[in-house]
């Protein structure tokens, strides 16, 4: 068992990720899938002395390489074999999570099934007879409770029985029936020679299923193809279905007959499935749903931006008192200008202005955290799926599009779920516009500055204006580059349950770490790149127009006067900002040489609140951060598409930006 692998599958929304931590505790790392953009996640955990691996895969409803995820999935199952898998199952909605644990037994993978939500299928007056069903599925059953650690060490312990078996002695035999008994037949008879009887007949299977990367890099596949048809059209003929629909319905009927055995509902137990029905009733509601989805974000907006002030004020203080110190120190030390001016005008203001937005972007990736784990996000995305496909967008759309505004780094990774080109080339088209956290320090700093209590609306309407300029770009490019209707989306809602406290505690941490590595990094490095600019030619005043950054400056301004800030300034901030988004603070910071505290003072005599909120829509949608940027290239593989997001995310906020500072004062606003 030493050195074992062992994969860890389940349908999303079974608290697979939950499992995972619970399992590996902090023994993780994060990396990418090989050739692909997909997160990899690895953990490691030592039972009876023997270390394993545990490898988390993606979240699939079945191995069907349909899309990306399933793919990856597929393939490190075929081609990595691991010694076992477990296999997480959602005990409140049982025959739908088993497809998959059959589809893996059916493989001949040692598989531990765990009967995760536990807890809350007792509630729901929901009984399983895991011994029974070990017993139909060849597999050890441990019902568990991830987010409590209940069932952990009944896991452990399935692991280690499972790796001890051997492996693929005993796999799992569904009925399929004569007709496509006969078929699969024939398929495995046609290809090439070699491998046990199993794995051709693992082949056949695939192949009639529809998967097309079954035969990939086989001789004599096209063969097989043409076989496989013959075969589908004998099929339809005698079933009234084709092979692949076949297939599909046998297995179906095989885990219908099984969940029929095992599973018992008892009514007078059922008090937290009433009640989830009843919330449903008001959170999903055509009429209500959308709006008190509405009304949740403004109140997010507006704690993050109540509660994040009083802490960013203190943290404001002692970064204050942190570059006064350096300073009177390096004064103390006899400094010269130059370096004195690097950590003041520089390290200090530049990166300072970013920092004092921890507390912000902790409160929150916190309350994001919160609304995911008690499973409201979940209904946020069956309430918007009605509006994405009026607008030519598939539902999952809005899985990429909510992780967009945390990153949109892996908002552009996660586009891989959608499985159709179109909707998937849409999505990603569209997504820069969603608000990342990037631009949360700009949207804070500006919105608390000119706008006072009302701040926490404006910040929220940027956030609304992101999400109406890309779904108006989506029904324009669906009706228009990418004709056709979005593919079906099915989801389903997980249970309401109460978070758990360390987990989404740790959540908004890692989140806020990222963001401090990278003010100490990334940020770092640009603010002293704009430091350095504003400082030559040797000779010029610091900061001035006469500087590089001056310069370059002064030739963008009179393109952006027409929005309302066509000073240089802006247009540095601006121009740096596609490095990364927090960078047009720090610019600002560098180029003025003052904080956080020091920008509200300064700022109201460059802007008006009109151009602010201008700046702010420009901020908003033009050109993404050059992570993105590449990530876009990577997915794509296309330079023309790549090099048109730039172009017309950038013309879009130029655009958007100048109707409304023109349009304000057309209506006497300033």
């Amino acid at each position: 068992m030493n050195g074992a692998v062992v994969a860890l599958a389940g349908n999303p929304n079974t608290g697979k990720t939950s499992l995972f931590n619970a399992l590996t505790g902090s023994r993780q790392k994060v990396g990418n899938w090989p050739g692909v953009t997909v997160e990899r996640k690895e953990g490691r955990l030592v039972i009876g002395g023997k270390e394993i691996t545990l490898v988390d895969l993606p979240g699939v409803y079945s191995l069907g390489a349909s899309s990306v995820d399933e793919q990856i999935a597929a393939d490190f199952l075929r081609k990595e074999r691991p010694g076992a898998a477990v296999t997480v199952v959602d005990a409140t909605n049982l025959e739908r999570s088993l497809y998959l644990a059959v589809q893996l037994r059916e493989s001949g993978i040692p598989v531990v099934i765990a009967l995760n939500m536990w807890d809350l299928a007792q509630r729901k007056g929901i009984s399983v007879d895991a011994a029974e069903l070990g017993r139909a599925l060849g597999s050890d059953i441990v019902p568990t409770t991830a987010t409590k650690g209940t069932g952990v060490d009944e896991l452990r312990h399935g692991i280690a029985e499972s790796l001890a078996s051997k492996p693929g002695a005993s796999p799992l035999a569904i009925p399929y029936g004569s007709e496509v008994e006969r078929s699969l037949d024939r398929i495995a008879k046609a290809l090439p020679t070699g491998g046990s009887d199993r794995d051709r007949r693992l082949s056949a299977i695939r192949v009639a299923e529809g998967d097309a990367t079954a035969l990939s890099g086989l001789p004599g596949a096209e063969t097989v193809v043409l076989i496989a048809a013959s075969e589908s059209e004998r099929v339809e003929k005698a079933l009234g279905y084709d092979l692949q629909t076949a297939v599909i319905l046998k297995r179906w009927e095989f885990i219908s007959g099984v969940t029929g055995r095992v599973l018992r509902r008892d009514p007078a137990r059922a008090e937290a499935a009433t009640w989830d029905e009843r919330l449903d009733r008001v959170v999903t509601n055509r009429f209500f749903g959308l709006p008190l989805f509405l009304l949740v974000a403004w109140g997010v907006f507006q704690a993050v931006y109540s509660i994040g002030d009083a802490l960013a004020d203190q943290l404001d203080a002692l970064l204050s008192s942190f570059g006064e110190n350096v300073a009177a120190q390096l004064a103390a030390w006899g400094t010269g200008a130059t370096l004195t001016s690097l950590v003041q005008n520089g390290v200090v203001a530049g990166v300072g202005s970013v920092l004092v937005f921890v507390p912000h972007i902790f409160l929150f990736f916190l309350f994001l955290s919160v609304l995911e784990d008690c499973g409201y996000m979940a209904r946020g995305a069956f309430v918007m799926d009605r509006i994405l496909r009026a607008l030519g967008l598939h539902g999952k759309s809005f899985i990429p599009m909510l992780l967009g505004f945390g990153c949109n780094v892996p908002s552009v990774m996660a586009t891989r779920i959608l499985e159709r080109p179109r909707d998937r080339m849409i999505t990603l088209l569209v997504l820069p516009f969603m608000s990342c956290s990037a631009r949360l320090p700009v949207f804070l700093l500006f919105a608390g500055t000119f706008f006072g209590e009302r701040a926490g609306t404006v910040v929220f309407s940027l956030y609304v204006l992101g999400i109406v300029v890309a779904v108006v770009t989506a029904k324009v490019l669906g009706s228009t580059v990418f004709a056709g209707e979005p593919s079906q989306f099915v989801m389903e809602l997980p249970a309401y349950r109460l978070p758990k406290i360390s987990a989404t505690l740790r959540a908004a941490g890692e989140r806020a770490m990222i963001f401090v590595r990278k003010a100490g990094t990334f940020i770092f490095g640009a603010v002293i790149g704009v430091w350095l600019l504003a400082s030559l030619p040797f000779g010029v005043e610091y900061g001035s127009a006469e500087s590089f950054v001056g310069r370059l400056g002064t030739l963008i301004a009179p393109l952006l006067a027409p929005a309302g800030f066509g000073f240089w300034q802006a247009g540095v901030a601006l121009f740096f900002g596609f490095l990364a988004k927090e960078v047009v603070l720090g610019t600002f910071g560098t180029l003025l040489g003052t904080g956080e505290e020091g920008l509200a003072a300064v700022l109201p005599s460059l802007f008006t609140p009109l151009s602010a909120y201008a700046f702010l829509v420009m901020t908003l949608l033009y050109v993404p951060c050059v992570a993105v940027v590449a990530a876009f290239k990577r997915e794509t593989n296309s330079w023309r598409w790549t090099f048109f997001l730039v172009a017309y995310t950038t013309l879009a906020g130029y655009v958007l930006a100048v109707v409304v500072y023109q349009g304000g004062r057309f209506f006497g606003l300033s």
